[in-house]
């Protein structure tokens, strides 16, 4: 009820802000709980989704993940602007060609989305990757940036690149950072040093984007597996919760109000996290024309979410272990608009 007052009270201030002449794009990011084909590549460990394997991956159960996918993606934004999420940052694929196999499903089709991507060095062959509408943004340089991280022995951890796109996006000049940061595998504390590496890596990107100009308008996005509170945003990103505050060169998170009022995207041990997170530049929130932030949201439908069983009031994920649930994601979706006024 809350969440649709919300929606409702955002439509009707954007609404206004349309009658006043104004643009809007919307922008977000979503972790697609392992989006993998149903073929066994021989260069990562992908054998548990294949239709021999523990997950019994068939081409109907891809085919359901790829309808269900579709679906939420098609519905993101749509009640502000009719051609919804302009920009979707994306993680936890396989490769291109599950993008592919996604950006044809029937919900999203006419959206025609382009793809960005790159294979990343990640032992189970999980990569991040970014779809955009050709009609609001072109594409002018990508790359992907290597976190190099290490075991004490000296032996490489192989993690996720970050995913690094600079356009033009109707008429501004855009950068995006798309992230999928290492795991807690082994607890927290254990693992944060990867997170904080792979934050730093972000960070050298961002600064390098200002230097050339104070007010480049950035926007970091991501499964960054740390809450908005944590050393690797607050200390290595140094990013704010408070918008009023936000100077020249200074990184705002709209995400921390969010989770200190309790929302998260992803639900542990009866506790919520908030690691998917959109993080902009002080070029997207001091008015310097051109597009400006709006408002950050979390899709979160109570249709995505379990309502029975051990993991009640989680999102409703494709699977629990081995066990298939025909569900969505174990990520809500966030997503942010852009306004500018013409």
């Amino acid at each position: 009820m809350r969440f649709t007052l919300l929606l409702c009270l955002l439509f009707f201030a954007l609404s206004t802000l349309a009658q006043q002449q104004a643009k809007v794009g919307c922008i977000g990011f979503y972790n697609l709980e392992n989006l993998f084909d149903t073929e066994d590549d021989p260069l990562i460990n992908d054998s548990e989704y294949t239709p021999t394997g523990s997950k019994l991956w068939t081409e109907e159960l891809y085919q359901k993940k790829l309808t269900h996918m579709s679906t939420i993606i098609s519905q993101i934004g749509k009640e502000v602007t009719p051609d919804g999420l302009a920009i979707l940052g994306v993680a936890e694929i396989e490769n291109k060609r599950v993008l592919e196999d996604l950006v044809k499903q029937p919900e999203i089709a006419k959206q025609n989305y382009n793809i960005i991507h790159y294979d990343s060095p990640d032992l189970r062959g999980i990569d991040v990757g970014l779809l955009y509408q050709p009609k609001y943004f072109t594409v002018t340089n990508s790359r992907a940036l290597p976190v190099l991280i290490y075991n004490e022995d000296g032996s490489r951890i192989y993690t996720r690149d970050v995913l690094l796109v600079s356009g033009i996006f109707d008429g501004d000049t855009l950068h995006v950072l798309v992230n999928h940061w290492p795991s807690r595998r082994g607890g927290e504390a254990a693992s944060r040093s990867l997170r904080e590496t792979a934050a730093g890596v972000v960070k050298s990107a961002v600064d390098s984007l200002m230097n050339q100009n104070i007010n480049a308008k950035i926007i970091i996005m991501g499964d960054l597996n740390d809450d908005p509170i944590s050393s690797s945003i607050k200390k290595v990103l140094k990013s704010k919760r408070d918008i009023a505050k936000i100077k020249e060169g200074d990184l705002y998170n709209p995400m921390e109000d969010f989770y200190k009022k309790g929302i998260g995207t992803l639900a542990y041990q009866d506790a919520w996290n908030l690691f998917d997170q959109l993080i902009i530049s002080s070029g997207l929130v001091q008015p310097n024309g051109g597009y400006q932030f709006y408002k950050a949201q979390i899709f979160n439908q109570p249709y995505m979410v379990q309502k029975e069983g051990q993991f009640k009031g989680y999102p409703l994920r494709t699977h629990a272990g081995d066990t298939y649930l025909d569900g969505y994601s174990d990520h809500f979706p966030v997503y942010l608009f852009l306004v500018k006024r013409l």
